[in-house]
C-alpha cells in the first residue's frame, strides 16, 4: 500500500507521538509498503529525505518559543545577582507549521496515498483532513494525547485549565470521529476521550497498543562501557525513570519519594533519563532534600544505549498521571523490569498491581516510597514481577501492531468506498 503518515511531532523528538510515528513508518516500510511522512521542518525550511521506502517531507515551519523542541538540551536558567530569571522563551523552540496545506497537497498529489494515518490534532492534521475530504482519501486517526499534556506546560494557563481541558478534549475527539477508523493506545484512553453516548460518534474506535520492537528491547547483560560512559555505579541498585522531564510527568513526586527510600536503602541510586523544562527544578529539589549525589540526570539517551540502561536498573518508576499508554512502560517491561506507577491515566493496563508491579494512589508520596523500598529489598517479589513484566510486554509487540494497522487501512478503504458522498463532494 501507499501510506501517508501525518504528524505535527516527529523523530528525532522524544515524545511518545514522535517515537511511535517513526516506528510506524519504519515498520511499514520493512513490510514492503511505500510510506510518506509529512511533518514540520526542524530548520524552518522545507525539504525532504528518502530512506529506503520512507520519504519524509519536512514542511515549512516557524519556531514556537514557549516549548522546548525535545531534540536539543534545554538551556539552563540565567541568574543575575543570584536570582534565576524566568525563561520567557527557550533557545530552541518547538517548530510548528502555519499554512501547511499547499505543500502538503503538492506532496500528496504526487504520492497518491491509498490511506492517510494521522497522529496529532494541530496544523498538519487540519491540512491532512482538508486534503482527505477534497480528494476522498480514507483517513485513519490515532489519538495519543490528553489535554493535560498541553495545558500543564504553561503555568499562565492554570486559572483557566479546567475549562480549557474540556474544550481540548472535545477538539481532540473531533479528529477521531471524522476519520473512517480511529484508534487509541488503550481502552482506558478511549473511555476518557470518547463520549459514552456514541450517537454523534459513529466511527469505529479500537484500542491498539503503540508497541515496541521486542527484538531490541530484551533483558541482557550491560557492557562495562555503558557504566563508564554514563558514570553509572555498577555496585548500587538503580531505580530508573525514562521519558520527558516536564511538569506533567510529576517526576518531582518520584524525587521526593526517593528521599525516603535513601533512608532505608542507602545504596539506592535514582537515574533520570530525558530532558525537559523541569530538570532544573528537580535538581534543586534533590539538593534541598539532601540526595543530590544519589540522583543522576543523564539527559537525552537514544537506543541502543538506553536499552542497556534499562537492563542496568532494578526497577522502573513513574508518577505521571497523563499517560494514554506510555511507550517507556512497555520498554521497561520488555527488558524485564518491575514497574511502579500511579493509578491514573491508562498505565493500569501495563503496570498490573500485584502481578508485574505496584500501583500507588496519585499524590501519595509515602506509597511510592514504600513501593520502591519493597522491590529493592525483596528479591523474590522483584524477580517474580520482572518475569511477569516480560509476559505483559508480549502483548505489545510492534510487529503485531503493524499488522493490525494494515488490516485497519484496508478496512478504512472499504468504509470510504461504502460511504455515500455528500452533495458537495460529488
Amino acid at each position: 500500500m501507499r501510506i501517508a503518515i501525518t504528524s505535527d511531532l516527529y523523530y528525532p523528538m522524544t515524545n511518545g507521538v514522535a517515537v511511535f510515528a517513526h516506528n510506524l513508518a519504519q515498520g511499514l516500510a520493512k513490510q514492503g509498503h511505500e510510506v510518506m511522512v509529512l511533518c514540520p521542518s526542524f530548520t524552518g525550511k522545507p525539504h525532504r529525505t528518502r530512506e529506503g521506502r520512507v520519504t519524509t517531507v519536512y514542511l515549512r515551519s516557524i519556531r514556537f518559543p514557549f516549548y522546548p523542541d525535545q531534540i536539543n538540551k534545554v538551556p539552563e536558567t540565567r541568574a543575575i545577582l543570584g536570582m534565576n530569571l524566568p525563561r520567557l522563551a527557550y533557545r530552541y523552540g518547538l517548530w510548528i507549521t502555519v499554512d501547511p496545506y499547499p505543500e502538503l497537497k503538492k506532496a500528496l498529489k504526487r504520492f497518491r496515498p491509498e490511506v492517510i494515518h494521522n497522529q496529532t490534532a494541530e496544523m498538519v492534521a487540519i491540512a491532512a483532513f482538508r486534503y482527505a475530504r477534497k480528494y476522498q482519501v480514507p483517513m485513519v486517526c490515532t489519538g495519543h494525547a490528553y489535554p493535560d499534556n498541553i495545558t500543564s506546560q504553561l503555568k499562565v494557563l492554570k486559572p483557566i485549565k479546567r475549562p480549557l481541558d474540556a474544550m481540548l478534549r472535545m477538539y481532540m475527539a473531533s479528529f477521531l470521529k471524522h476519520a473512517e477508523y480511529a484508534t487509541m493506545p488503550t481502552e482506558m484512553a478511549i473511555a476518557d476521550l470518547v463520549p459514552k453516548n456514541r450517537k454523534h460518534f459513529q466511527v469505529p474506535v479500537e484500542p491498539l497498543s503503540n508497541g515496541v520492537d521486542l527484538a531490541q528491547f530484551t533483558p541482557g547483560k550491560v557492557p562495562a562501557k555503558i557504566y563508564r560512559k554514563y558514570h553509572l555505579p555498577s555496585d548500587r541498585p538503580l531505580v530508573l525513570y525514562v521519558g520527558r522531564v516536564d511538569p506533567e510527568k510529576s517526576i518531582g513526586k518520584v524525587v521526593t519519594a526517593f528521599a525516603g527510600v535513601v533512608e532505608k536503602v542507602p545504596m539506592a541510586q535514582l537515574v533520570i533519563v530525558g530532558d525537559g523544562t523541569d530538570r532544573q527544578h528537580l535538581a534543586d529539589l534533590a539538593q534541598a532534600l539532601g540526595i543530590s549525589k544519589q540522583v543522576q540526570f543523564l539527559g537525552r539517551v537514544m537506543p541502543p544505549d538506553v536499552i542497556a540502561i534499562y537492563r542496568a536498573a532494578k526497577l522502573f518508576v513513574t508518577a505521571s498521571e497523563t499517560e494514554t499508554q506510555g511507550i517507556v512502560l512497555i520498554e521497561a517491561a520488555a527488558t524485564g523490569l518491575p514497574l511502579i506507577a500511579v493509578d491514573a491515566g491508562a498505565v493500569r493496563e501495563l503496570c498490573q498491581d500485584g502481578f508485574n508491579g505496584i500501583l500507588c494512589r496519585p499524590g501519595e508520596i509515602l506509597e511510592l516510597t514504600d513501593a520502591m523500598v519493597r522491590l529493592l529489598t525483596d528479591e523474590t517479589v522483584r524477580q517474580v514481577y520482572a518475569q511477569n513484566s516480560l509476559e505483559v510486554a508480549k502483548k505489545h509487540d510492534l510487529n503485531r501492531t503493524l499488522q493490525r494497522f494494515v488490516e485497519i487501512y484496508e478496512e478504512a478503504v472499504w468504509l470510504k468506498g461504502a460511504k455515500p458522498r455528500k452533495w458537495w463532494q460529488r
